[in-house]
């Protein structure tokens, strides 16, 4: 077929912009997901103690005639117990997206594709970890915020909200701990294996150790002290201050922010070494 114009025609589409590689891999994770409904199913089950807390909130505000109702009124405790039941569902969520976030990637060999294009290591971590936090940010920070709308919403009056006005920066910041904590730690160990249930047993196999290990200490010595060694029991210890609530612990909870931290840079520290593309040399 001949060609009848060859002249230059300037491009007419738009240049990318630099730095947004990783929203890339963040949607096509995120509606990969969305599109199993096994992983529907654990999501609305998630919901269920939201549901079980929104009816309590109800009973409070239309019920006050009854001397029980007062038990179910909700405070501080309330909220902070909500997210500490949350962390059942955020270790299956982790484990259900995050064990083969990079370990599928690289038992496909596709980390040397991924960064074969104008996309930075950073960029792919980023597009990786959004995918996880955002699943756990639905089962974590949103029905927490949303009780608070509810009850606000039921009792008709903001009295309880400006006596713990401090509530919503509180959900924020601990949701957001356990969210940085899970996600950095399950995609560093994603990092180290091409197998993704293996990651899931290593991953639970770091939670149930570590808690097993304080348990057996506790038995020894009698004394909380030790609880810096649980990886659960640091982020209760946290979520205690942040509540404004009593500690369970003897540890300070300085030393539990500490290894909090820790582990996150450790985790940062792990995925800048696993996660390289293959220098070609000619």
């Amino acid at each position: 077929m001949p060609i009848h114009d060859q002249g230059y025609r300037r491009y007419g589409g738009h240049k990318a912009r630099t730095g947004t590689g990783w929203m890339v891999i963040a949607r096509a994770g995120i509606r990969t997901f969305i599109g199993k409904r096994a992983f529907l199913g654990l999501l609305m089950l998630a919901w269920a103690p939201f549901l079980v807390r929104a009816v309590q909130f109800y009973a409070a505000a239309n019920f006050t005639s009854i001397p029980q109702a007062s038990i179910l009124a909700p405070s501080a405790e309330t909220f902070r117990q909500f997210l500490e039941q949350q962390q059942t569902f955020v270790f299956f969520v982790t484990v259900y997206v995050g064990a083969g976030l990079i370990a599928n990637d690289r038992r496909a060999n596709a980390l040397q594709i991924y960064l074969s294009k104008p996309l930075t290591r950073a960029e792919y971590i980023l597009g990786k970890l959004a995918i996880l936090m955002t699943f756990l940010a639905l089962v974590t920070w949103l029905p927490a915020i949303l009780l608070l709308i509810v009850q606000i919403a039921f009792a008709g009056n903001f009295t309880f909200f400006k006596a713990n006005v401090f509530l919503f920066p509180a959900i924020t910041l601990f949701a957001f701990i356990q969210i940085a904590l899970a996600s950095a730690t399950m995609l560093a160990l994603s990092s180290l294996s091409k197998s993704s249930r293996y990651v899931a047993i290593l991953y639970a196999a770091v939670i149930f150790f570590t808690q097993a290990v304080y348990g057996v200490l506790y038995a020894v010595t009698r004394s909380t002290a030790l609880s810096w060694l649980s990886f659960s029991a640091n982020l209760a210890q946290v979520g205690d201050v942040i509540f404004r609530l009593p500690l369970k612990y003897d540890t300070p909870w300085p030393v539990s922010l500490l290894v909090i931290v820790g582990l996150v840079a450790g985790s940062a520290l792990i995925l800048e070494r696993r996660v390289r593309g293959i220098e070609v040399v000619s």
